[in-house]
């Protein structure tokens, strides 16, 4: 069994979801022992919600899922890398496929990707 150190930041430790056929880095979450041992047993990503305060299966709202490839830890293990097959074509709740859609230019944010889909219809 894979013992991660959940002790050390407080029960979550960071978890970040990337395309494994691009590389691009989609998102950045937290997961519990638990949403940890939910993704290992379902292979589909689920995540710990900080503000609903329970298990997050990625997708289980919007339909956009994430089918776990590989799961890496880093040199800590506090800390876990996805490599996901992003079912839906987005990852962000916002509508983006990356949650990392804004880059900073001038001291702002500016927008540089295009949505994949309109929040307000998917989470009515």
């Amino acid at each position: 069994m894979v013992k991660l150190d959940f002790e050390k930041t407080n029960g979550l430790i960071p978890a970040i979801a990337q395309d494994y056929q691009t590389g691009e880095v989609l998102m950045m979450a937290y997961m519990s022992e638990a949403s940890f041992e939910e993704t290992l047993k379902s292979g589909k990503a689920t995540y710990w919600s900080r503000s609903r305060q329970k298990l997050w299966k990625k997708g289980e709202t919007s339909g956009h899922t994430q089918q776990v490839k590989e799961i890496r830890v880093d040199c800590d293990g506090d800390t876990v890398l996805l490599k996901v097959d992003q079912i839906g074509g987005a990852a962000c709740h916002k509508g983006y496929k990356s949650c990392f859609f804004s880059i900073v230019e001038n001291d702002e944010l500016k927008i540089v990707e295009s949505k994949v889909f309109d929040p307000k219809e998917v989470y009515k």
